[in-house]
């Protein structure tokens, strides 16, 4: 995410619309039809306004305990038909509780808790977080 880590700021990213554009050219560019968008932490910033704005140009859509789902009301999120596999570790109690109490909205989502996990649950259970995701693209043909 720009300005984080050792990346530049840029103004091309700095609003929410500047994101989704951004995504949305970088997935054109990748010549990507209907992705499954896979949003962990920080990625959230992108993939949540992208979601919103353009939830019909993805097959799916997997977050992982995401930054900025309290931006977004109930109404927005029950706007959005794309199917969705909300993932968080157990032991992550800020971020992976507050992604589940916003995103519990999508009409169309699934939740995966993995046990003994934290906020980098794919790191810290690595096979339990590919069941998950594997079971949920299966679903999803």
């Amino acid at each position: 995410v720009s300005g984080y880590g050792d990346s530049p700021p840029t103004e091309t990213v700095a609003t929410a619309q500047g994101r989704v554009a951004f995504l949305d050219h970088v997935l054109q560019q990748l010549g990507m039809w209907k992705p499954v968008l896979i949003s962990p932490s920080m990625s959230g910033r992108f993939a949540l306004p992208f979601l919103l704005a353009r939830g019909d140009r993805l097959s799916g859509f997997v977050p992982i305990a995401p930054v900025g789902t309290k931006d977004y009301t109930a109404e927005q999120y029950q706007r959005v038909q794309t199917p969705t596999l909300i993932v968080y570790g157990d032991r992550d109690t800020g971020l992976g509780a507050q992604a589940l109490q916003n995103l519990r909205h999508l009409p169309r989502h699934r939740v995966a808790v993995l046990p003994d996990a934290g906020h980098a649950c794919y790191l810290d259970k690595p096979e339990d977080f590919h069941r998950a995701l594997l079971g949920f693209l299966r679903q999803l043909k």
